[in-house]
């Protein structure tokens, strides 16, 4: 760069000196301080120090050169507002750009940065940040306090996680993740209020998340995952969706719930496992794409989806009426119908097993619920989503058929003996409620295999889960839990995945290492220093190996 570029400020142009009687429009006393500096597409491969001379700035546009480093006085343009070193060959950032406090721009994808200042949640003012590109493994924590984010790209990196804490970004609407390593994604993404688009393609996802509290998400990309299931909790919030891509993954089936999705406009389930879809889906009003190839779907010929969106769509509405069984409708009031029954789905308890009576804020569960069942054995009960202080006590009727009870986001704190009594049960969901422990009488559900207490108040691993032998899966993440027993996990010689995430564990036993059933155990955010978190982002067996060789010989 020029010398004088860098003192246009200081020095007075040099025709001042020659020429005395200029008119009023070089009064080049009056000029003033340069605002705007745009070097892009050169071959600059260093910075001058004395870009300090031009405090002044409000852009600095540098993109597309070949800078290997940047000033530290770039931390005293006080004014800055937008910089731009996009495209050069940046292995870092110096910590003095964290002092830019009115930065409201800062672009740096497409360099060779590997980490980041821990000191970048400085930059609060900071609206757009594009990270794109790079060789980035992990984000700061102090990410958190960007609360004026409203656009962050982080697509193209090693990023095998994501810190919670990027929950906090309040004003975030657009993240973009896409091409990373990503296994799961933060359950605390769901409370980003202010999403509208968010894209995971190209990771690493066997699931979903669920988004409750998304409820302005208008695009979910998911394409090129390992997506198995979509769950209708993943679906039923996402009221302002209109574009849901999950291309190239390997969903088996498609719940009926999607039909909640009533601004969807593109739908693209290509190249999947489907072998069926509900048919209700043609009645959603807006769907002008429905992408459907490489599916082996049996009730659709092959010629029928090369017709295009609105052809199948008239195929799927035609096929309603034949479909009796539509779950989604109640059974129509009639003369014969009891008062207690009108609002009860008999359909649902006769014909699909499932009593539910969810998201009704509801403090008690009516008895018109219980009296509908009589002799029908319900498989599944969902009282989720209400006010319940307790276990509803005439749960116990159910207590010959059900396996799968979910009691989650309720106010409950404590597990009454009526549920211990549900010998047949294989699922309990109680995440959300205000559990400290659970009963010893529990050790009788001999059958139950998976069970959620995810965000409770868990101060111990609750000591009848050792005895509970078949469990499979665990899920305790955000509790208060302080410590385990590696010798009784041991015993629980069918336990797959064990989630402690975000819980109070200072340490990890090494003999932890041991539980060599466990394909999936999640350790983040806990406050232990070992293992480090580069050796967690290595995955489940990585750190059972790393246990292992720190157990005392």
């Amino acid at each position: 760069v020029p010398q004088h570029v860098w003192r246009i400020n200081l020095d007075t142009p040099e025709e001042a000196h020659q020429n005395l009687s200029f008119g009023a429009a070089d009064r080049w006393w009056e000029q003033t301080d340069l605002t705007k500096l745009i070097l892009a597409s050169n071959k600059l491969q260093c910075l001058s120090e004395d870009v300090r001379l031009l405090p002044a700035l409000t852009v600095l546009d540098v993109h597309d050169n070949q800078l290997t480093s940047l000033p530290s006085a770039l931390g005293q343009l006080e004014n800055l507002q937008k910089l731009d070193v996009s495209h050069n060959k940046l292995k870092g950032i110096p910590e003095e750009l964290m002092q830019l406090s009115h930065l409201k721009s800062l672009l740096l994808h497409h360099n060779e940065l590997t980490h980041l200042p821990d000191g970048f949640g400085q930059l609060v003012n900071l609206e757009e940040l594009d990270l794109s590109n790079n060789h980035l493994t992990d984000i700061p924590t102090s990410f958190a306090l960007l609360i004026n984010l409203v656009r962050l790209n982080l697509a193209c990196n090693q990023l095998k996680n994501l810190p919670a804490d990027i929950s906090a970004m309040k004003s975030l609407r657009q993240l973009d993740c896409t091409k990373n390593y990503l296994e799961t994604v933060p359950s605390k993404l769901a409370t980003m209020a202010s999403l509208e688009q968010l894209y995971l393609r190209k990771n690493k996802l066997r699931s979903l998340p669920e988004f409750p509290s998304c409820k302005l998400l208008k695009e979910l990309h998911a394409g090129e995952n390992q997506i198995e299931i979509l769950n209708a909790e993943n679906l039923k919030h996402l009221n302002s969706l209109s574009v849901l891509e999950l291309r190239d993954n390997k969903i088996k089936s498609v719940p009926d719930e999607i039909t909640l999705l009533q601004k969807l406009e593109r739908l693209d389930l290509a190249n999947n496992d489907i072998s069926r879809l509900p048919y209700t889906l043609g009645n959603l009003p807006q769907l002008k794409f429905l992408a459907l190839e490489g599916n082996p779907l049996r009730t659709i010929r092959r010629d029928l989806l090369q017709k295009g969106t609105q052809e199948l769509l008239k195929y799927l509405r035609s096929k309603i009426q034949d479909d009796v069984s539509s779950p989604n409708e109640e059974p129509p009031v009639t003369a014969m119908t009891l008062p207690s029954e009108s609002r009860i789905n008999m359909h649902a308890i006769t014909s699909l097993k499932l009593l539910e009576y969810s998201e009704k804020q509801a403090a008690v569960i009516p008895d018109e619920m219980f009296d509908a069942v009589r002799s029908n054995p319900v498989a599944t009960v969902n009282f989720s989503k209400n006010q319940l202080n307790g276990i509803p006590p005439r749960i116990v009727e159910l207590k010959d058929s059900v396996c799968d009870v979910n009691l989650g986001f309720n106010k409950i704190s404590s597990i009454s003996l009526e549920l211990c009594m549900l010998h047949k049960l294989t699922h309990l969901d109680i995440r959300n409620n205000f559990l400290t422990s659970l009963p010893e009488e529990m050790e009788a559900l001999t059958r139950l295999q998976v069970i959620n207490l995810s965000f409770n108040r868990f101060k111990v691993f609750p000591s009848v889960l050792y005895r509970i032998l078949a469990l499979e899966t665990v899920l305790l993440s955000n509790n208060q839990v302080g410590s385990i027993d590696p010798l009784q996990l041991k015993k629980m010689d069918k336990l797959g995945t064990l989630d402690l995430q975000n819980n109070d564990l200072l340490q990890v036993p090494p003999e932890l290492g041991n539980c060599e059933t466990l394909r999936t155990l999640l350790l983040e955010g806990n406050p232990f220093r070992t293992p480090r978190a580069a050796v967690l982002a290595k995955g489940t067996a990585a750190v059972l190996e790393y246990l292992r060789s720190r157990i005392p010989i």
